[in-house]
């Protein structure tokens, strides 16, 4: 398995990305600022984008692994790739996401806690209904991650 940055054409990873975000407008708005790692195992098999929202944060603005391998830890190995790369430089990785049966217990499995949630998110920036597990999403829902600060005791 290897993690590696995307510095060129980000939006060959399109199908991957709209997993995660299926609104194109929407990935286009963080994209090109945020940071870009894809996981191969034999061949593509999630990636992810992250972005510096200041204050010492840094946001998952998207995270995806092909369907047809799911279960297999790829998403977990992404969130903890990005808690040992950016230990020390951030003190929170967040993530906002549906509160969706599918999301939900992924970020909670990889330690992260709830924090806030901004109202009506899905209906105020997406151009129609978004729905997982069956669940209309309305409210974005963020979690949070504690980094180390990676200086000793």
């Amino acid at each position: 398995m290897k993690i590696t940055e995307v510095k060129g054409d980000k939006k060959q990873y399109l199908s991957l990305l709209l997993l995660a975000d299926e609104q194109e407008d929407r990935i286009d708005s963080y994209l090109e600022a945020g940071v870009m790692y894809v996981l191969e195992d034999g061949g593509v098999k999630g990636e992810c984008v992250v972005t510096d929202e200041g204050n010492g944060i840094l946001e998952i603005k998207n995270i995806a692994t092909d369907p047809a391998h799911h279960g297999k830890g790829y998403g977990r190995a992404l969130v903890e790739f990005l808690a040992e790369k950016y230990q020390g430089k951030y003190s929170v990785l967040q993530a906002g996401t549906g509160d969706s049966p599918l999301t939900v217990p992924f970020y909670e499995k990889c330690g992260f806690i709830r924090s806030h949630r901004v109202k009506n998110f899905f209906l105020d920036h997406y151009d129609h209904p978004i729905y997982e597990g069956g669940v209309q999403l309305i409210d974005m829902v963020y979690f949070r991650r504690e980094l180390p600060s990676g200086k000793p005791g």
